[in-house]
Order: structure tokens, then C-alpha cells, then sequence
């Protein structure tokens, strides 16, 4: 039981840096684009196409 006395300050300091940081990520806007990374990693832009067309000539 005396170990409880140094568990529940740590919980509640740990529990406290959690809530702040989840605090600052809503206020600095983290979420608001949730859609936007998930869809960028799908589709390719014209910028690396450019570029996989220029190293496969270079290739040759």
C-alpha cells in the first residue's frame, strides 16, 4: 500500500500532461483536416509523375 503513495501523484501528473497536450493540439487546429492526409497518401500528384517519367528516360 505504500506504493500508492508515489502511483497516484504520477497518475495525476501523467493524466494532467496528457490533457494539456491534447488541449493544445484541438487549439492549434490538429483535426481539423482529418480526411486530407488519408487522401493524399492514395493519389499521386503531377509532380511525381514528372519525375518517374524523367528518371526512366535517364535510365535508358
Amino acid at each position: 500500500m505504500d506504493v500508492l503513495i508515489y502511483l497516484v501523484p504520477f497518475t495525476v501528473i501523467f493524466s494532467l500532461i496528457g490533457l494539456i497536450a491534447l488541449i493544445w493540439a484541438i487549439r492549434s487546429k490538429q483535426y481539423d483536416d482529418m480526411k486530407g492526409a488519408a487522401e493524399r497518401i492514395l493519389f499521386d500528384t503531377e509532380d511525381n509523375n514528372r519525375n518517374d517519367s524523367k528518371d526512366k528516360n535517364h535510365r535508358k
